[in-house]
């Protein structure tokens, strides 16, 4: 999450790790949520900057592609261990 501070990185991994959570009908902590959304982020930035040569930016589109990241995340996670 290029161009943010780490506390509003933090903010918007937990924001997303929450959504996927709701999203996913997941059961995580707090710091899970946290690190997933900021996983999530990271990975998918990567994909689409792959890909598409950018992203997208501001809050909201950080937002976005956390909380897309963090889904497939669980998805992947699921896909590997089973689902619970």
């Amino acid at each position: 999450m290029e161009g943010f501070g780490w506390i509003m990185t933090i903010i918007i991994g937990g924001l997303a790790g929450w959504i996927a959570e709701k999203v996913m009908s997941a059961d995580h902590g707090l710091i899970t949520n946290i690190v997933l959304g900021i996983l999530g982020a990271i990975i998918l930035n990567a994909i689409l900057v792959g890909l598409f040569g950018s992203t997208l930016g501001g809050f909201i589109g950080q937002l976005v592609v956390a909380a897309i990241g963090a889904c497939l995340l669980i998805f992947g996670y699921r896909a590997v261990r089973g689902r619970r």
